[in-house]
Parts: structure tokens; C-alpha cells; sequence
């Protein structure tokens, strides 16, 4: 189904006008309402001259013909506007970290090459100073929010734009070759504009079952009007992938995508209120980060979440003792924990797991008709099953086309093997005679003390078995009798009082003795970044330095 996503979303829009697609706290729009909406913003944009001026045949895979829309927003209706309105003006819409300092945010919107932003009002402060670092000035339509910070100089007003441009959308030849940026969050180096033709974003990231396989328009449209249609909360920001796929692809299966809370922050208290509300059927947590404060929230008990068909962890790793714990507290949704990446989208998958049940480590399976694979260290052979040597997880099938304006880091990631193209994006894997795959962690969060490889994922689970363990970061630090030594930075639950040697003792249940870390050092809070995952060069520091 290589379409793009606005002709996917016009043709569902079409077959439900009336029923709710979006549900933004106190706002709620119908499936008509927000394609009218969408159809205005690609009119702002095209009557500034922005659209597709190079068709995707004649680029190379790190190259675009197309304008692009940059989206500064937490989450929000705008925010699915700017990404269909992108789409229907055959733009590129590319997400913006509002976490950034102006120096990171100038440096995003110059590699992108942003010719509009839309953004929020609170974020007016920031953009003005990126925008003062860069050599050209985009199109600027602000979203009016609780702030009341002013228009800047030359900037639209999101609604009085929409409200004066033309509902009928000016035809403008969509494709599946239309393209997205992601950006990655640049942990091990500057962030990185990762390119999706939409076909190949449907297929990945966004279709469910069978239609990952193939299928028409129409049988997308005939599914989604016999099919029992839900409500998606969004929780995870859209900045980052996973909350746009999930608001994406809830829209495009005829669901209603639910936002909440105080943007910008993961409010435990607030999702199971509107859980029990909305009667919502579909959560996504990403790993620890949410799944801890939502098990606070769920041990005071009087929250009915018996709506709750499906809770998925995704985008980070969560421990068992959470996954167990979710499982018993949400009965009787099914629980899904999914593996990808920006650069893959959606690849494995594993199914609920009962309380008491083995731990499965990073043992996950293929999703099916997904074609995965382990690659040897040089990139250049797959793995048999069974093969002792960790290699490099690896997809193939839908995937991006590079990374925008570089060719190197494109060609380094994604790699022919056998004639068969598979991206590459730095997981070390096993795997097994069963088919499976045993995920060990990134190669650039890997330690390699004495000779012997350490994942610090791998030690950082083992150090959650300790019930007074809240949570655990493991970074190496400079030794010069091991090369480099495991470094375990440690939040214990409030109150506990437990010592180095308990801790490394429960850990030692489960992991080699040469994987236990070296040292413990006691912060307030471990660091996570607004995706969920840990902030590996702040666990760095804390490991060479001895303290935050």
C-alpha cells in the first residue's frame, strides 16, 4: 500500500467524518473536523511556496526534493495537523526536541534546512535566540498556549491563518515516496535527520497484522469500519518517534487519540484518570520512566482500568519486576513489549508474561513476515542460528531510504548483505537455534573490562532485583587494571536503607561475577531523557567523577 499518509488518512476521514479522532484534554475534534483543519495548514503552507520540488527518483537515498515543516510543540492537535498538513502539501515534517538549548535547536532547524516552524508560544523565547544563529528565517505560525508570550516578529497566528486559508486542498500529485524525518536523539553524537519514504513508514511503523504484508486503500477502509475501534492514550512526547507512530497509526485504524495532562511532564495520577474517563484501550508506557510512577499511582487502588485491551513498553528497556507488577495491576489487558529503533521502526516483540513467571532477559521473536537477521562484526554475513559470538541485530524490508545530507553515516548503517539491504543500527545480538533473538545492548553502551564485553542493560537489570533498588545506570570508568571497569550509579526507593555488598549480592543471582560493578554510587534520581532512556553521557560523568 505505497500511499502517502495524508491519502491513507483522507480515505479513512472519509469512511468515519463523524466519529471522534482527537481528543486534546478539553478539545475534542471529529475525523472531518481535523482533515479540514490539516487541509487549511497545507494551504498556509503551499501559498508561501512550499511543497515537493524534486521527485524522489532523482535523488540519492540521504537526499530530499522537498520543502520542510519543523514542529515545535508538546503534544497536541497542532501537532497532528502540522504532520498531516506536512503530508498534504507534500512537505517533510521533521520533529524538534523542546528540551534543546537554543545552540541545539539552531543546529536541528540549519540540518534540516526548516523552511517553516510551527510551534508553540511558551516556546517563543528559545526559537527567537535558535533563529537569531541561523542565515536564513523560515515561516513562523505560532500556537497560541497558557503563556501568553506575543507573536514573533514576522510570525503567523496558527488560527487566524487557518481560518483564512481555503478548505479545498489544491491537488499536489501525493506519494508513497513522500518522505518524514525523525530525528534521533543524539546520545553518542549530534542528533541525526532519519529519511522514511511514507510507503515504507505505513508498513513499519504504522500498519498493524497482515496489512504490514500488503493489501489496498479499500481494504484498509472495509477493516477499520468493521473493526471495534478504541481510544489511544499518547502519552510518550511526539517529539520523538514513538509518540508520533502511535498517534499516527491510531488515526489512520479509525481510533481516537487521547492527550493529557500537563504537556511537556508524565503525570501518573492524570493518565489513569483519563484511562478510567475516556475509557481508553490502548496505553503505551516507555519502559521504566512511566511504568514506575504508574504502579505508584495503581498501588492506592479506586482506578477502574477494565477498558484497557492492550498496554505496550516500548522505546526503552523496562525490569521484570515492573513488567510482572503491570501485568497483575492491569488484568485483563494483554501486555506487548516492542523493540525497533528510528532507523528500523518496529522489529520484535515479545507477549505478556505472567507473575513468577522465568525471566526472559532480552529474549524477543521477530515480528511475523519481518525479515530479521544478525550480521558478523564486520557487517558482511549473517549469523546461523546458533552461533556463539554476539553480531549486529539487523532488518530488512521496509526501511528508511539514510540519513539526510550524509552519505557516510547512511551507508555505514545500512548495508547490503547477499543482496538483501538491512539496517544496521548498532544492537549486538544472539541469535538462537529457536529463531529468537537475544538482544545484549548497544555497542556504544557496551564495557569492555579484562577482555570480556559488559551490556550495561544487561547489569542494569540484575541491579532492579533488589527491592530497594528504584533504579540503576551502569557506565564504565577508566582502570588501569581492567581497561575500563563497570560503574553502577544506583536510586533506591525512598526510605531504604540496604549496603553496597546486598546489592551486589542480589545482582550476582543473575549475572557473571566479572559483569558486577566495581563500585555503587548513590544519586537522588537516575537521569532519563524525555523519551524514557537513560542518559548515557550523564551516567559517563557520574562514573569518572564518583558524583552527579
Amino acid at each position: 500500500m505505497d500511499r502517502s499518509l495524508w491519502q491513507l488518512f483522507c480515505a479513512i476521514a472519509a469512511s468515519i467524518p463523524d466519529r471522534e479522532a482527537v481528543i486534546d484534554r478539553e478539545r475534542r475534534f471529529t475525523y472531518s473536523g481535523l482533515a479540514d483543519r490539516a487541509a487549511r495548514l497545507a494551504n498556509v503552507l503551499a501559498a508561501h511556496g512550499l511543497g515537493c520540488h524534486r521527485e524522489r527518483a532523482e535523488l540519492r537515498p540521504w537526499e530530499i526534493g522537498q520543502d520542510t515543516v519543523a514542529l515545535l510543540m508538546h503534544n497536541c492537535v497542532e501537532y497532528v495537523e502540522g504532520l498531516l498538513g506536512a503530508s498534504a502539501s507534500r512537505t517533510v515534517s521533521t520533529n524538534i526536541n523542546y528540551s534543546y538549548t537554543a545552540q541545539e535547536m539552531a543546529y536541528v532547524l540549519r540540518d534540516a534546512g526548516a523552511d517553516a516552524v510551527v510551534y508553540q508560544a511558551g516556546f517563543a523565547p528559545m526559537l527567537a535566540d535558535a533563529l537569531s544563529r541561523l542565515a536564513t528565517r523560515p515561516l513562523l505560525l505560532q500556537v497560541a498556549d497558557s503563556s501568553g508570550n506575543p507573536l514573533l516578529p514576522g510570525a503567523l497566528d496558527y488560527e487566524a491563518a487557518l481560518a483564512a486559508a481555503p478548505p479545498d486542498l489544491v491537488p499536489t500529485g501525493h506519494s508513497g515516496d513522500d518522505v518524514q524525518i525523525i530525528y534521533t536523539g543524539g546520545t553518542t553524537g549530534m542528533p541525526k535527520a532519519v529519511l522514511w519514504r511514507h510507503g515504507d513508514a505505513w508498513a513499519a511503523c504504522l500498519a498493524r497484522g497482515a496489512h504490514r504484508q500488503g493489501g489496498t486503500v479499500e481494504d484498509l477502509v472495509a477493516h477499520v469500519g468493521a473493526r471495534d475501534k478504541g481510544k489511544v492514550l499518547v502519552v510518550a512526547p511526539m517529539m520523538h518517534g514513538s509518540g508520533t507512530f502511535q498517534s499516527l497509526s491510531g488515526l489512520l485504524y479509525g481510533d481516537a487519540v487521547v492527550y493529557v495532562g500537563e504537556r511537556g511532564h508524565f503525570r501518573a495520577e492524570e493518565v489513569l484518570d483519563t484511562v478510567e474517563r475516556e475509557r481508553v484501550t490502548s496505553l503505551l508506557v516507555i519502559g521504566e520512566a512511566y511504568a514506575k510512577p504508574l504502579l505508584a499511582a495503581l498501588s492506592a487502588g479506586g482506578r477502574d482500568t477494565s477498558s484497557l485491551r492492550l498496554v505496550i513498553s516500548g522505546g526503552a528497556p523496562i525490569t521484570l519486576r515492573s513488567k510482572q507488577a503491570l501485568v497483575e495491576a492491569l488484568r485483563p489487558a494483554a501486555f506487548v513489549e516492542l523493540m525497533g529503533a528510528s532507523e528500523t521502526g518496529g522489529a520484535l516483540e515479545r507477549s505478556s508474561v505472567e507473575a513468577g513467571a522465568q525471566d526472559t532477559g532480552g529474549v524477543f521473536r521477530p515480528r511475523p513476515g519481518d525479515d530479521i537477521a544478525v550480521l558478523d562484526v564486520t557487517r558482511t554475513r549473517r549469523h546461523q542460528p546458533g552461533h556463539s559470538e554476539p553480531g549486529f541485530f539487523a532488518k530488512a524490508g521496509a526501511l528508511p531510504l539514510g540519513y539526510l545530507g550524509d552519505r557516510a553515516k547512511t551507508e555505514a548503517t545500512f548495508t547490503t548483505v547477499d543482496g538483501v539491504r538491512y539496517s544496521v543500527p548498532g544492537d549486538l545480538a544472539l541469535l538462537r537455534t529457536d529463531g529468537l533473538i537475544e538482544v545484549l545492548g548497544r555497542d556504544s553502551a557496551t564495557i569492555n573490562t579484562g577482555g570480556e564485553k559488559v551490556f550495561a542493560e544487561e547489569v542494569e537489570e540484575a541491579l532492579t532485583a533488589h527491592p530497594a533498588v528504584r533504579d540503576a545506570a551502569v557506565a564504565p570508568r577508566p582502570s588501569e587494571r581492567w581497561g575500563q571497569e563497570v560503574t553502577a550509579i544506583v536510586e533506591l526507593v525512598a526510605g531504604a536503607e540496604v549496603t553496597d555488598e546486598e546489592i551486589t549480592a542480589a545482582a550476582a543471582v543473575h549475572i557473571a561475577r566479572y559483569k558486577l560493578p566495581k563500585a555503587i554510587i548513590r544519586v537522588d534520581r537516575v537521569r532519563r531523557t524525555a523519551n524514557g532512556k537513560i542518559d548515557r553521557p550523564w551516567a559517563k560523568r557520574v562514573a569518572v567523577d564518583g558524583a552527579v
